[in-house]
């Protein structure tokens, strides 16, 4: 229980440059990625972890919300699913997905299978995800972090032709994510050191955290507001942080609660009179990168863990009461 998948999934990124660097002296018939049926690619020897064999399960701390449980099939398998997000606009669900999480950073850039996941919910249903392509066939690239707001898709990738871990967006056009392109200037990226992020839904508030200095220590939550179409010098959001690492925001629909992951759990901020208040924890052990659907149901991700040896991971759902 020592490393967290998500912390698991930068350091992939990261190592995912030097890879690239490599791979690109070999030959053009290596470098085509073949797509195939994500589960097709997890080994047989891979375990799928149920509830009954989990040995930190997730811990509900609100009566507003029922006890956490993981999503059917359909969504999750023997792999790793995680980095859940719901959009404001539709009811669909995106998931970052790799089959094996033993399988070194090279074959899983080569493996046709992982990478961003999007699956519509159709009469109360998440339906079978399919893989959104971020890249051309000929080119590899490791793509993550996805936040979707409206046809504008932002997400973190170690691609090739990119020096280390930058932000791309992509608009939805004709029922596909097309024209991909880099966003670093455009969000600051580098000078503001922006990692998961979150923009509210009148598009003026960019939510992200951040080891940059100035913080409470590690990982915090700032906010950068938007003025003449530019992003502003961030903010650190005192009474949110702490001397523990507060990451991986995400704003509700009405912009008035802040959820993001803290302390191998899930916690709330909410706002009131306009600031953000001490948060408070929702859920604990090993749960993160929190998304609401239009219901107000809690997602998250949950990691499987034995020996301190990370199994897998799944998304799991914590109904809101009604």
């Amino acid at each position: 229980m020592k490393k967290r998948y998500w912390i698991f999934l930068l350091v992939i990124l990261i190592l995912g440059l030097l890879i690239i660097s490599s791979i690109n002296d070999k030959n053009s018939e290596e470098q085509v990625i073949i797509f195939a049926n994500r589960l097709s690619k997890i080994p047989l020897d891979v375990v799928k972890m149920l509830p009954s064999m989990d040995d930190n399960p997730p811990i509900i701390h609100s009566s507003e919300y029922e006890t956490p449980i993981p999503l059917n099939s359909v969504i999750n398998s023997a792999g790793a699913e995680d980095s859940p997000f719901i959009s404001y606009d539709s009811d669909t669900l995106y998931f970052f997905f790799t089959p094996d999480v033993r399988i070194p950073v090279e074959k899983q850039l080569l493996d046709g299978v992982t990478g961003i996941y999007a699956s519509k919910k159709i009469n109360g249903e998440w339906q079978n995800a399919e893989r959104i392509v971020l890249q051309d066939n000929n080119k590899l690239a490791l793509d993550g972090c996805e936040f979707v707001f409206r046809d504008l898709m932002y997400f973190c990738s170690a691609r090739e032709g990119y020096e280390g871990i930058n932000w791309f967006k992509a608009k939805f056009i004709e029922g596909k994510w097309r024209n991909w392109e880099n966003a670093d200037i455009e969000l600051k990226t580098k000078e503001y050191e922006t990692g998961e992020l979150h923009i509210t839904l009148d598009g003026n508030e960019l939510y992200f955290h951040s080891s940059r200095s100035g913080g409470k220590g590690g990982l915090d939550i700032w906010m950068s507001k938007k003025v003449n179409s530019e992003w502003q010098t961030p903010i650190n959001l005192e009474l949110v942080n702490t001397p523990s690492e507060e990451g991986w925001p995400y704003i509700t629909f009405d912009g008035n609660e802040l959820w993001f992951s803290k302390d191998y759990g899930i916690w709330r901020s909410k706002k009131v009179n306009g600031e953000w208040q001490t948060a408070e924890n929702i859920i604990s052990s090993l749960a993160g990168e929190p998304t609401l659907d239009s219901e107000g149901n809690l997602y998250f991700v949950h990691h499987f863990y034995k020996n301190n040896t990370m199994i897998e991971a799944d998304i799991y759902v914590a109904k809101k009461k009604t």
